[in-house]
């Protein structure tokens, strides 16, 4: 099977660049939600200057994940993770899960003064 055509490390990317993308302004309001607190968290908004490289890390994997998973099946070779439907479908799964995420990340500055 091959991985290189299947889309998951151009979603991995795109998950984890969406989690950094937001971790200066999402993540201190979810860990006082969940009651931790500590001067630490204050060092979260060090990551400010970097949302925007973040974002885009996350929008360009995100393209080349697109490209892998809306693929037509005919590109796959039988035999292929891309060829299977369960796999296929567990992919557009994950991948809108992940697309979700990056839209909380550059939706959530502007929602942000509604919180405080």
């Amino acid at each position: 099977m091959s991985e290189s055509k299947s889309g998951r490390a151009s979603l991995a990317a795109g998950g984890v660049a969406a989690v950094l993308a937001s971790a200066c302004c999402l993540g201190p309001l979810i860990l006082i939600t969940l009651g931790i607190s500590g001067a630490w968290i204050g060092n979260l908004t060090a990551l400010e200057p970097y949302r925007p490289w973040f974002i885009g890390a996350a929008l360009l994997a995100m393209v080349f994940a697109w490209r892998r998973i809306y693929r037509p099946v005919e590109a796959c070779q039988p035999g292929d993770v891309c060829a299977v439907s369960q796999v296929r479908a567990a992919y557009r799964i994950a991948f809108w899960i992940v697309s979700l995420l990056i839209l909380i990340a550059l939706a959530f500055p502007f929602v942000l003064p509604l919180f405080y």
